[in-house]
């Protein structure tokens, strides 16, 4: 073969019955664009009407790859909104693709999902979206949505996008996507029963996760008295005769809050040996995750840096919107190269009570609320919390012993969380690969 020869079009990963070259076509060559209906959320409940509606807000943040009229709430169009628009030819059927056509962040410009199945009530497509059918023996079904999902189908749509603070996707801008797919409709479908099969497994895993969560919600319940009441309705068989539990102040078990230093960072995560400073975002729901850092790397700003993430301490967000303030997380090891910034506080021991169940304490539902309890400030987006204030909180606790075997409990059943959502990050990580080695990568297709 010369140098000037076309390299065929074929991924890296194929099914070995398969041979013949896949298909380039512009994505007009392929599909059928399709009438959309402007229709705006008030006009739309989740009760009745005549038609069903799909949002462009839905695609962003509700729906999966494929939509399955059983499965997925959507809201009706109310009676009393005018149909003249609305044709049976717009209807969305079994295969259509929904491409969401607006949004100010480029990750979910053109985001789609593919009809698997409508239902019985017509669904249309509303609201900043568009709406493409293909062509009769294209496309089989359940493969279109993995189609447009792919990394390079995925960044040609997106270069395709106009604006400056809203990003827009029209039709026609669309369908100059170039498509590359199999010519074959076995081979199309056996590429998407595969990524279907991971997708199910993934789904099993996640149900899984939530489980533990639920359970892990009820038994903190059922370990913590109820609001007014000194003694848990779950105790463990040789402390039921403890006694009471007893109110003080956080500042028995806190002897102090200690913030660290704004400094001027990088764009990117500390390496192993490299400085970084925490984001406020590196605490949420309990938890803590030690990659949410900058780097810092200017010397002037290194010799600023204080307050190391240190074990036995509990990390609290003192300023943030008002959802997040007073997040808090254990922090069960030292981290000699990561360090608080300003807005977050470490939370260090007097020995009076064990840290592991004081974080539990601080991230239940009780505590989460009286943390966000104490924010105040002018903004309409930031608040924070006084030191003073998060010392004088009033805590019930039982003794040393007690609470370290409810820290070990609820430390057994976030282990189990943990290893759950590894796997799930795991599975994720194989289907992103596997997409890679299935789909031709964008410097593989042709010019």
């Amino acid at each position: 073969m010369s140098g000037h020869e076309r390299k065929p079009l074929v991924p890296r990963l194929r099914f070995p019955e398969f041979k013949d070259e896949w298909r380039l076509l512009p994505m007009s060559a392929g599909y059928t664009f399709r009438g959309n209906n402007s229709l705006s959320r008030d006009k739309l409940n989740y009760t009745n009407g005549s038609y069903r509606n799909i949002h462009y807000g839905d695609i962003h943040t509700k729906f999966a790859q494929h939509f399955h009229a059983d499965a997925e709430p959507v809201p009706y169009i109310n009676e009393g909104e005018s149909h003249s628009t609305i044709r049976p030819e717009n209807y969305c059927m079994a295969g259509d693709m929904v491409f969401a056509d607006a949004s100010e962040d480029m990750a979910d410009i053109g985001k789609a999902i593919e009809i698997i199945d409508a239902g019985d009530v017509p669904l249309v497509s509303g609201l900043h979206t568009i709406l493409a059918r293909p062509n009769k023996g294209s496309m089989a079904l359940g493969f279109g949505a993995y189609l447009f999902s792919s990394e390079g189908l995925r960044k040609q749509i997106q270069r395709e996008a106009q604006g400056a603070k809203v990003l827009g996707l029209s039709a026609t801008r669309l369908g100059n996507v170039k498509l590359y797919y199999p010519s074959r409709l076995d081979e199309q479908k056996k590429i998407a029963d595969c990524l279907s099969s991971l997708d199910e497994l993934i789904t099993a895993e996640t149900r899984k996760l939530d489980t533990l969560k639920t359970h892990k919600k009820g038994m903190m319940q059922q370990l913590f008295p109820c609001e007014g009441e000194t003694v848990p309705r779950l105790r463990f068989p040789e402390l039921r005769e403890a006694g009471e539990w007893e109110e003080r102040a956080l500042f028995h078990y806190i002897a102090s809050l200690d913030a660290g230093v704004s400094v001027n960072s990088g764009d990117r995560s500390a390496c192993n040996n490299e400085i970084g400073v925490l984001k406020t975002s590196c605490v949420s729901d309990g938890n803590f995750d030690a990659t949410e850092n900058k780097v810092v790397q200017e010397p002037v700003e290194i010799a600023r840096v204080k307050e190391p993430v240190c074990a036995n301490t509990i990390i609290i967000s003192r300023m943030n919107t008002i959802a997040l303030v007073g997040a808090n997380a254990f922090i069960e090891k030292d981290i000699p190269n990561l360090f608080l910034p300003d807005r977050l506080w470490a939370a260090k021991s007097t020995g009076r009570g064990n840290m592991r169940f004081l974080a539990y304490i601080l991230g239940s539902e009780g505590g989460r609320a009286a943390l966000s309890g104490l924010a105040s400030g002018s903004s309409g987006t930031m608040k924070n919390i006084g030191k003073s204030e998060v010392l004088a909180l009033q805590v019930t606790a039982p003794t040393i012993a007690e609470q370290e075997h409810i820290a070990d409990c609820l430390s057994s059943l976030d282990d189990l969380i943990t290893t759950q959502s590894q796997k799930i990050d795991t599975l994720k990580t194989h289907k992103i690969g596997l997409m890679q080695q299935l789909f031709p990568a964008l410097d593989e297709v042709p010019a």
